[in-house]
């Protein structure tokens, strides 16, 4: 297993998969690294969708522009929100929480060789629809992401995000 900082530094966005099976077990693993996220107030406001069936991840990338690679995933997670947990001035932390728990899932994918990509639901009320009424979400649910899942079909490069010029010390 590669060490943390390795991880991160390789995450990349997998688009294309081979459609070989993810496991049960992989999947437990990913959410549990999810669920590992830190939460406003430790709230932990996020749910979870897996889906795995191959007509309803056809239907999400049909309905979802930037999600045609459903087609190939054999399985997605869905990363949503409980809005019920958080009023007034943290409304808007579930937002915090979920992308927290996302990442924590990307990371964990990336740590088993599989690959993952974050596409969004949330703020697009088109794509947030969509994303309800396929998985039959609650009206208090709200659909942060549709992460597909799976082994890469190929080998995708990693970016180099390191940019010395956006680090400021003390002040602008």
């Amino acid at each position: 297993m590669k060490d943390t900082l390795t991880i991160i530094s390789q995450r990349k966005s997998v688009r294309h998969f081979t459609g070989r099976e993810v496991s049960d077990g992989q999947i437990e693993v990913l959410l549990r690294a999810a669920m590992a996220a830190p939460s406003a107030k430790n709230k932990q406001v996020w749910e979870f969708v897996v889906i795995n069936e191959r007509s309803l991840l056809d239907r999400l990338a049909a309905l979802l522009p930037y999600a045609r690679m459903l087609t190939q995933s054999p399985v997605a997670i869905v990363v949503c929100g409980d809005l019920s947990k958080h009023t007034g001035e943290s409304a808007l932390n579930w937002v915090s929480d979920c992308s927290a728990a996302s990442e924590n899932l990307l990371l964990a994918a990336e740590s088993l060789g599989l690959g993952a990509v974050w596409t969004a639901a949330f703020p697009y009320a088109d794509r947030e629809a969509a994303v309800r009424q396929a998985t039959c979400l609650p009206e208090h649910i709200t659909p942060l992401a549709v992460i597909p899942v799976g082994y890469p079909a190929k080998a995708e490069l990693v970016k180099d995000k390191w940019h010395p010029e956006k680090i400021h010390y003390n002040q602008w």
